[in-house]
Order: structure tokens, then sequence, then C-alpha cells
């Protein structure tokens, strides 16, 4: 194009034709296809939510993959344990007490020749049942009175708080001892109840935190200036943003409460017989360590696991709701 080439539309119209030139120029991006994806990026679009980030970030890990597919097995054989386990675990052999594996029975016999491998899949029963129930309780028992707490202040917040102090000031092993001998009951009812008692603290103060910090924020004050009740906010506004730590704590809390469990059973003072518990399993094994080593390490192992997998599980979760550790 020659350099002395003036466009038509500006010929002998002055500075309206520069003018209708920069319109021009301006309807033509306007005009224009969207932009791909940058190279080796994602599609830009609408921004991903917490949740949605979250729930991003947990995919692409692989712990997360690992505990999450761990504890969905543990669940399924808790619920349905005669899919691997055809056996009863009740059923004795007195002939066969202490014997090692067997074909068909590939984890050995105990002490009254009952098959250790069914009792070990049957444990997980009662294991996931108050590891899941108590967790659930605390949570909701916590939240509500750590979020009323932070929400309201006052004379609530700090009654809350010195009657926390005093649950923080039982000793948990202690506390379930003294708690659960006068207790005959064979369900797994008076081991949850206890775990709720004492757990529902450390997640109330953590609710209360979220809670005081989430108030704070402009979009509440807007919500308040707005003429919003405490309802509404609260359950529109405040929740939904205070509840990822307490989701946090109460993932990792329910490994520990399965561990809980199953200490209180080794004592004496959880689980009692006829239920089947690990807890109990390596209670009554603790005395032939030496002769049948095998009837402690099958029901331990599936112990440890079950709990670092939860653990791992909550490790996983504060990582990927954390915005601190992005």
């Amino acid at each position: 194009m020659p350099e002395s080439y003036v466009p038509k539309e500006a010929i002998g119209h002055g500075d309206g034709g520069t003018a209708a030139l920069a319109i021009g120029a301006a309807e033509s991006l306007e005009r224009a296809p969207a932009a791909g994806p940058p190279p080796g990026g994602e599609p830009t679009g609408k921004p991903r939510s917490l949740w949605s980030d979250a729930w991003h970030d947990l995919c692409r890990n692989p712990v997360f993959v690992v505990s999450a597919l761990v504890i969905v097995f543990l669940v399924v054989i808790a619920i349905w344990p005669q899919l691997i386990a055809t056996g009863n675990p009740y059923r004795a052999d007195l002939s066969k007490a202490q014997e090692g594996a067997a074909p068909g029975h590939p984890f050995g016999y105990d002490t009254q020749g009952r098959d250790v491998y069914t009792r070990v899949v049957y444990g997980a029963r009662a294991s996931i049942t108050v590891g899941t129930c108590a967790t659930a309780g605390a949570a909701l028992l916590g939240s509500l009175l750590g979020g009323l707490a932070g929400f309201f202040g006052g004379w609530w917040d700090t009654l809350l708080s010195r009657l926390a102090d005093i649950f923080f000031g039982i000793p948990v092993l202690l506390g379930g001892l003294v708690f659960l001998s006068v207790v005959t009951s064979t369900t797994v009812w008076p081991v949850v109840g206890f775990i709720v008692l004492l757990g529902w603290p450390q997640i109330s103060r953590i609710a209360r935190g979220s809670v005081v910090t989430a108030r704070q924020n402009d979009y509440v004050q807007a919500a308040r200036a707005l003429g919003a009740g405490n309802g509404r906010m609260l359950l529109r506004h405040i929740a939904p943003n205070a509840v990822a730590p307490v989701i946090v704590v109460a993932t990792i809390a329910l490994g520990t409460y399965i561990a809980l469990e199953a200490t209180l059973s080794y004592l004496g003072a959880g689980l009692k017989p006829p239920t089947v518990s690990w807890g109990i399993d390596i209670s009554t094994a603790s005395t032939y360590i030496r002769n049948a080593p095998h009837m402690l390490l099958w029901p331990a192992g599936a112990l440890s696991i079950t709990v670092l997998a939860f653990i791992m599980l909550g490790d996983a979760v504060r990582d990927a709701l954390d915005p601190k550790l992005r």
C-alpha cells in the first residue's frame, strides 16, 4: 500500500474523519472472534468457587484419591461384610484354636477357634459406625453452639467458653473409663454419646473463630445494612463461608475417634462382647502375642490402615480448603 494512501472516509472531513476511523476500528475489535485458550492453559470462563476449586485440587491429589478409595472400600464392607467374608464371626471350633493360616482361612484362628479373617471384616462395621456417628454428632453440636456464640457474642460467648474449658479439662481415657464402666449396653451408642460429649468443644472453638472472622467481612455488613435478619445472615452468608475449617477438623477427628473407640474397647470400657470389634480382638490377642501373633497383627493392621486413611483424607481436605496453603 502506498504511503500517500488516505482512506476515502477521512477525505474532506478533518478531525471528524479521524474520529470515524477510530470508531470503525473499535467496532471491528468488538466483532472479532473470541480468542482461544492460551497455549498450555485452561479455557477462561466463569471463575470457580471455593468448593469447586477445592474439588478440582482434590481430584488431582494422589493422597486424597488413595485414601478415599480405601475409605469407600471400608464403608462398603462395613455395610455388606458378606461380600468378601462368607463365614460367621461367632462360629467357634476349639480344635483349631490359635492355628495359623489354612485354606479358606488366610488369617488363621483365635483362642476360641473363630476365623480371624471373618472377624476382621465384620469388625469394620463397629469402628466405622462409631467414628461416623460420633463425628457427625460432635460436628453438629459443636458447630451449632460455636456458631451462635461467635455470631451473638456477649454472655452467651462467655458461658460457652467456660463450659468448653470444663470439658477440655476432663482426661479422655479416664473419663471414658468412669463414664462407660457403669454402662451395661452392648451397642455402640454409649461409646458414641461419650465421644460426642467430649468432642464437641474442639469443633465449637473452630466454628466460633470461623464465624467471628466471617462476621467481619464486607458482604455481611452490607447484608445487615440492607435489613437482613440474623437467621438469613447466618444461613446464607456466614455459614457457607465458615464451614470449611469445621469440615477439615471433623474429617481428621473421625480417624481419631475410631482409634479412641478401639482404645476404650481394649481397656474393657468401650464396646463389649458379643459385639465384633477390632479393639476387643486386640485386647484378647495381646496375651497370646508370642504363641499366636497373627491374632494381634491382622486386627491391629486393619485399625491402623483405617485411622491412617481418614487422617490422610483430612490432610488433603485441609490443603484444598485452606487458602493460606495455596
